[in-house]
């Protein structure tokens, strides 16, 4: 029944994304689009130069008839002097063609103001280090889900006429400026470009995998602008740059296949919490605009309640078993250095507010927030579940290690009774305007977290 029922949200998703256009972004192509099962390809009608036709036929996983955009035959490859890069996935299982990743057919589809027409450049498929039969097309084309290239933000008190307070958001503050992008944005675009305090940025958000990271986008001194390839590994969203082609794991940040193989983008702290405690926190913070769009609508109604997640396949492209020591779409704080994962299931956070913890002899602190609703549970995300906001933190403050109690919601610290916010801020007390350092963590849902780190170690309260 749940199935259905976000089969349901995901045609409805179809049926809005035709109705209107998203004008959350400045200039450039950005329209909405959603990631689906793959007999379902949602892909928004397409403005500028592209016809409906076009789009399609890019987006499609069999040959297609437009001389514009013919898939390379399986013979030739893009580099004579390599071995043939699908050779091991067999023409009945490619899931998807080189011959749509060049200068020429993406400026077709994206614009020539992303990628120039005459660069010459095509993704280098010969350069990979994963197995191709581990990618899955999620169904659109290159940019068939549109980042956003020029976000436009507004202030706390606009924002306020359209989020509720338990709209989930990413929190991002950097040089003193603090930014929010609410996932019911993110959600349509699952990629903003941007830049804050000098610091260009990629915000990304997989709702598949309920994953939201934050990248520095320049390497080696250029200043990539990345787009949502459509392909999928681990249910994970993979991305691409329009400067070489590469595609890059969002969730590693590595760039997986082409020129820039095995480039590791710089992740920039940053936290999912409700839209109440980032107004709280920050109250001269922007908020990325809606721009008279409605975005509490969740397309994938019921999803965080299922138990096999959408488009999670092995290499045979069969439906992959979920690790089974959690439920698939728990949702996990998860910590990875290194040999070294550990998972916190939020379930288990939440009942105690506070985890003390030493990872590697580094000790570590784990706050619990209530208040941020799910993003992908009801059809309305203000009427969403709570799920709640985490963040881990090293607990040294001036070089003193502090300890800390959870008791009637409020987080304080033994040593001096200062009180604690989600941010891993002193808000109160003898220590008020001390900022604890972030542990790098992200929250992801259990099953793709497992998927990518299958070593993880799965956190269990102490029994007293």
């Amino acid at each position: 029944m749940k199935r259905h029922m976000v089969l349901i949200g995901l045609i409805f998703m179809m049926l809005t994304l035709a109705a209107a256009q998203c004008s959350a972004t400045g200039s450039g192509p950005n329209k909405a689009a959603a990631p689906v099962e793959q007999q379902i390809v949602s892909v928004e009608k397409a403005t500028g130069k592209n016809s409906d036709k076009e789009v399609a036929e890019a987006a499609s996983n069999t040959n297609v008839t437009d001389p514009g955009i013919q898939a390379e035959p399986l013979s030739e490859s893009s580099d004579p002097a390599c071995d043939e890069p699908f050779a091991v996935i067999g023409s009945t299982n490619l899931r998807f063609y080189s011959g749509v990743w060049t200068a020429e057919q993406l400026a077709r589809l994206v614009g020539e103001d992303i990628v120039k027409l005459d660069s010459g450049l095509a993704t280098n498929f010969c350069l990979h280090n994963v197995d191709y039969r581990e990618i899955l097309s999620g169904g659109p084309p290159p940019d068939g889900i549109a980042p956003i290239d020029n976000p436009t933000f507004e202030t706390l008190a606009e924002g306020d006429t359209w989020l509720s307070d338990n709209h989930p958001v990413i929190a991002l503050v950097v040089g003193g400026e603090a930014r929010a992008y609410p996932l019911g944005i993110l959600m349509f675009h699952e990629i903003a470009n941007d830049e804050i305090a000098g610091v260009p940025v990629a915000v990304t958000f997989c709702p598949l995998c309920n994953a939201g990271i934050v990248f520095n986008r320049e390497v080696n001194g250029e200043v990539l602008r990345f787009g949502v390839s459509g392909n999928l590994r681990n249910s994970d969203l993979i991305m691409w740059d329009n400067q070489t082609l590469s595609w890059w794991q969002q969730f590693t940040g590595e760039a997986i296949v082409g020129e820039l193989i095995g480039a590791q983008l710089d992740i920039i702290p940053a936290q999912m919490v409700a839209w109440r405690d980032f107004k709280t926190a920050y109250p001269d913070g922007v908020v990325l605009a809606n721009n008279g769009r409605d975005y509490d609508v969740n397309p994938y109604t019921g999803y965080d309640s299922l138990s096999q997640p959408f488009l999670f396949r092995d290499k045979n492209g069969e439906p992959a078993a979920p690790d089974p020591r959690l439920p698939a779409l728990e949702r996990v704080l998860g910590y990875a250095a290194d040999d070294t994962a550990v998972a916190y299931p939020l379930s288990t956070i939440a009942a105690v507010g506070v985890i003390a913890d030493t990872i590697n002899g580094q000790d570590v602190v784990i706050f619990y927030e209530p208040g941020a609703a799910s993003a992908l549970d009801n059809s309305t995300i203000s009427a969403s579940r709570e799920v709640g906001a985490v963040g881990m933190f090293s607990p040294q403050v001036e070089g003193q290690r502090l300890t800390f109690n959870y008791n009637d919601g409020m987080i304080t610290d033994n040593e001096t009774g200062s009180e604690w916010d989600i941010f891993g801020r002193a808000v109160s007390g003898e220590l008020a305007g001390a900022q604890l350092e972030p542990v790098e963590s992200h929250t992801h849902f259990w099953f793709a977290w497992a998927a990518f780190r299958p070593d993880t170690v799965v956190y269990k309260e102490p029994s007293n």
